[in-house]
């Protein structure tokens, strides 16, 4: 019988040496400087700095390593980002400028000439959506509750269930308040909303919490650091997964049309147990085309994350886990706008162009 495999492991095996870093910002400063338009600047943003990027997959596997080789890693990967984010925003302002010398010379417009009718107003279709959202789950007997946007280190983490070393609370994932010792941060998630909720009017409790949330993550097509949530809470007594099921649905039918039904795939959240994320039946195909672009032919689209609410999260805000159940799921406003309206490129929706809400009309 062979012994046990004592080899170590090689310095191509390790997301996290020095040499593989190095391989990929080469790779991505490469890519960036052959870069011709801000397109393929995007297509380059997407491969080497967005959220399956080999460096962002290296940041997240530092929460695997013993406390004393984190800050060496989170050192050397954090400078790796930062040249790359670096280089990026350096490409983007000269082809911008390119751009913009363009425009002037190809557009033209005539001051000049008289408006002939009074623009009509147009709400944003973040705020739209969000109102839906939160109109469908009061269309079954739900509240809405409100937090801030800056909010205490112990309700946006550890009355959440999160370990004193999560990855979550490291400064490259979640933006901190001054002083330190303050113990502040811009929430990170609309789930503190459980906690105050809970804190404030007790069980049985049915409430969504929409609002502004904050992570360090760099703007991109599919991501920005500045986002919106709806949070749903549901806590009394006989809660299942089926009635999370149940309300998924009623809530995916209201938003994308009749026959639109979710399903749940295991998953791992701290501040619920057993947890899931959400899928959406194609609302284009409905699962029938192996062609289809909005699903890539699997039929399913992720939206959120859901799950039955942590003992730990009930017991943190002073109910009894025993008497009470309950479930909790959060879906990201802006992705689902743009399932609802076909947005490709979520920087559409934050750059105040009058032009792209007046796509969406004046909804009351």
């Amino acid at each position: 019988m062979s012994g046990p495999d004592n080899t170590p492991e090689t310095t191509d095996q390790n997301p996290l040496s020095p040499e593989v870093i190095e391989r990929h910002v080469a790779a991505a400063l490469t890519s960036i400087e052959s870069a011709g338009d801000l397109e393929q600047l995007k297509a380059a943003r997407l491969e080497h700095a967005a959220e399956r990027s080999p460096l962002a997959l290296a940041n997240r596997s530092i929460g695997e390593l013993p406390g004393k080789e984190k800050a060496v890693a989170g050192k050397l990967v954090g400078q790796a980002r930062g040249q790359v984010n670096k280089a990026l925003g350096a490409r983007q302002a000269v082809l911008e400028a390119e751009r913009d010398e363009r425009i002037l010379i190809e557009e033209t417009l005539d001051l000049t000439t008289a408006r002939t009718r009074r623009a009509v107003g147009r709400r944003h279709p973040l705020t739209l959506t969000a109102e839906r959202m939160t109109d469908a789950l009061i269309a079954i007997g739900w509240e809405v509750a409100e937090g801030p946007g800056v909010e205490a280190e112990w309700l946006n983490f550890d009355a959440l269930n999160f370990d004193k070393d999560h990855p979550a609370r490291q400064m490259q994932d979640t933006f901190f308040v001054e002083p330190a010792k303050a113990g502040l941060v811009l929430r990170t998630h609309t789930s503190p909303g459980q906690a105050r909720s809970l804190l404030e009017r007790g069980a049985p409790l049915y409430v969504a919490v929409p609002g502004k949330t904050y992570r360090t993550d760099e703007l991109d097509a599919t991501h920005t650091p500045v986002f919106h949530q709806v949070e749903g809470l549901a806590i009394d007594k006989g809660l299942t997964m089926a009635h999370l099921k149940g309300t998924l649905d009623r809530l995916a039918e209201s938003l994308f049309g009749a026959g639109v039904t979710s399903r749940l795939r295991p998953a791992f959240f701290p501040f619920t147990e057993p947890s899931a994320e959400v899928d959406l039946v194609c609302f284009v195909c409905r699962g029938d085309d192996t062609s289809c672009r909005t699903c890539g032919g699997t039929g399913w689209i992720e939206w959120g994350g859901c799950g039955m609410v942590n003992r730990n999260v009930l017991k943190a805000a002073g109910v009894d886990p025993d008497e009470y159940q309950g479930f909790a799921f959060g879906m990201g406003v802006e992705r689902t706008a743009m399932f609802r309206h076909g947005i490709a490129d979520m920087r559409e929706m934050i750059e105040g162009d009058v032009r792209f809400n007046e796509q969406f009309g004046m909804e009351i």
